[in-house]
């Protein structure tokens, strides 16, 4: 079956109030011809009010980059499930290395945040990956079985229809290096693969985007690998001209 390509852009912990109606306004008229894509973004959560407002009239849809496991409460400084359904958000990001480096969020709780993002209708973007250590001992797909592993064993694979995996090898995040499009292909075919063991109907549908250091000048031969359904992209997310060529590129190799 055919995927549709998903290019997504993390803006990480960026922007202000100006910028991001400014880089929304440049999204719109660049991308304004696109239509074999999905687009999304991920402002900061701070801005989403801005981001919503500003998206009105647009195929562009908007993300977030990150979610708790609760829904109300005395959770002081978390953001609800329901909060991000209120702002129009709908791709949420979870599971990025980042998190689970710098706030240890373990296999388990990333788990959680999957199940309370589907419960609300929204689509998990899963993030997966392993360190520069684990890739140079052989362990990057054992890492990626693990961390898919830990949501299909708290809510099975049927979990992921309808959601998207986004493949990021830590060593390639923000680094400027980039896997090459065979690496990166081989591990999204294991990826699919392994999913595929419990369901093969689940496997063909499910987007599993590559992420780390896609910029506009290698995205198009990444997605003329079979199994590399779009990009999480990063810093190139927030120049609109770079972003676009990556969504065009997308665009290009899937139809």
């Amino acid at each position: 079956m055919a995927r549709r390509p998903l290019v997504m852009g993390n803006w990480k912990l960026n922007g202000d109030k100006s910028f991001t109606k400014e880089l929304i306004e440049n999204l719109k008229s660049e991308l304004a011809g696109v239509n074999g894509c999905d687009v999304a973004i991920a402002p900061p959560v701070m801005y989403l009010a801005e981001a919503e407002t500003s998206l009105i009239g647009s195929q562009i849809l908007l993300g977030a980059q990150n979610v708790d496991v609760n829904v109300k409460g005395a959770f002081t400084g978390d953001i609800s499930t329901e909060m991000l359904k209120d702002f129009g958000a709908k791709y949420i990001i979870i599971g990025h290395s980042e998190r689970r480096t710098y706030h240890k969020e373990s296999d388990e709780f990333i788990a959680k945040k999957f199940a309370a993002l589907k419960e609300a209708g929204l689509v998990p973007v899963l993030c997966i990956g392993e360190s520069e250590a684990e890739n140079e001992a052989g362990k990057t797909e054992e890492v990626c079985a693990r961390q898919i592993d830990s949501v299909i064993n708290a809510l099975g694979v049927e979990a992921f229809n309808g959601a998207v995996i986004a493949y990021e090898p830590i060593w390639a995040i923000g680094t400027g290096k980039s896997a090459t499009p065979e690496q990166a292909q081989s591990v999204h075919a294991f990826i699919r693969g392994h999913i595929a063991t419990k369901s093969q109907a689940v496997a063909d549908q499910v987007i599993i985007q590559y992420g780390g250091s896609v910029n506009d000048a290698n995205a198009a031969e990444l997605f003329t690998q079979p199994d590399i359904d779009g990009a999480l992209v990063g810093g190139a997310s927030l120049k609109a001209p770079a972003f676009a060529v990556i969504v065009k590129a997308a665009e290009a190799a899937k139809n």
